[in-house]
């Protein structure tokens, strides 16, 4: 039973040590930056609408590691719900300007 124990234990102390290093780069200050293996600006990317359950958009884009999203506004601050695409669909080039293949 001890060692069980003991195994365990070293099981979750490897699984923790792994999240607290995740194999990234640290976090720049820098945030306009695209940290994936094209490091673009943020400007560079090109932007799909994902439309959410009850209509409204979102801007998406998908490099093939990393992805961004933000709830689409008009300029008062309220959501675009523009019929797009259906409910739960993404529409657009938001996967344009990456090399690396995404299936999804």
């Amino acid at each position: 039973m001890t060692l069980v124990k003991a195994t365990m234990a070293l099981a979750a102390f490897g699984l923790l040590t792994a999240c607290e290093t995740g194999g990234h780069a640290p976090v720049q200050a820098d945030k306009t930056r695209d940290r994936g293996t094209d490091k673009k600006h943020l400007s560079q990317l090109v932007a799909g609408i994902w439309v959410d359950p009850n209509g409204c958009d979102h801007w998406i884009i998908d490099d093939g590691v990393e992805g961004y999203a933000d709830a689409r506004r008009d300029k008062y601050g309220k959501h675009v719900c523009s019929n797009a695409a259906p409910p739960e669909t993404a529409t657009g080039p938001f996967k344009n300007g990456t090399f690396i293949f995404d299936p999804l």
